[in-house]
């Protein structure tokens, strides 16, 4: 079966609908689906749920669907750096699930293990626990959780083979891997592809039985933020 496509809008094609659930890799701009995230609003899909740790910013990631009206919701952890994100969600023009960020990855990774629900003490006694089910274990209080199941995940990695086993590159991993596992369709984009069997197995951090589709692509690599020490006076 081959994985590999010759560009994002082609890996995307036949899969993208109005009003699907989609699960994003990345951190803020470390290791995002830039590519498969233009070809999203290139392609005009609308009224989208994403589960992504944040939304990028104003004008890159996930952040270019909030300037075209594309996204109905957000599933995330941090929604700092995007002032559209915000002014959206304070005029009640998006809906916004607000999850600590290890319950969000831990939702991705349950839904990736067919888990539909799971119990954890953070959130308890806030907001994050309205409506939940609470249950008390050894006389501590518990809020349940629901395993994320996306109709698609779009993730990003440094290396892939052709059998689509995906390397990340050191801090990048961070969401891309449980992401990746929870959508009903995986597609990776990366920075190189190599033939099967080239990578050492010990290395991969992610099996090619949850990737379906393959892009090789040149990434911008943006710094969100960038800080320097003053010159000092002469």
């Amino acid at each position: 079966m081959n994985k590999i496509f010759g560009s994002a809008s082609e890996a995307l094609d036949g899969l993208l609908f109005d009003g699907m659930f989609i699960a994003s890799g990345g951190f803020g701009l470390c290791g995002i689906p830039e590519l498969l995230i233009d070809a999203i609003k290139d392609a005009g899909s609308k009224d989208l749920t994403f589960a992504s740790n944040n939304a990028g910013v104003d004008d890159f990631g996930i952040g270019l669907l909030l300037q075209t009206r594309q996204v109905k919701k957000m599933i995330s952890s941090y929604v700092g750096e995007n002032a559209e994100f915000m002014r959206q969600y304070l005029s009640g023009e998006l809906e916004l699930e607000f999850n600590p960020q290890g319950t969000l990855a831990e939702r991705m990774r349950a839904g990736g293990a067919g888990i539909p629900g799971f119990y954890t003490k953070t959130g308890v006694g806030t907001v994050i626990a309205e409506g939940k089910d609470h249950r008390d274990f050894n006389g501590e209080t518990y809020i349940m959780e629901e395993g994320i199941f996306a109709d698609l995940a779009i993730v990003k990695a440094w290396k892939a083979d052709t059998t689509g086993n995906l390397i990340f590159r050191k801090t990048a991993r961070n969401f891309n891997v449980p992401a990746a596992t929870c959508g009903k369709i995986c597609v990776a984009e990366v920075e190189e592809i190599v033939e099967a069997g080239t990578l050492d197995p010990d290395h991969i951090h992610l099996p090619g039985i949850y990737v379906h589709r393959l892009i090789e692509g040149a990434h911008e690599k943006r710094i969100e933020q960038r800080t320097v020490r003053k010159a000092e006076d002469v």
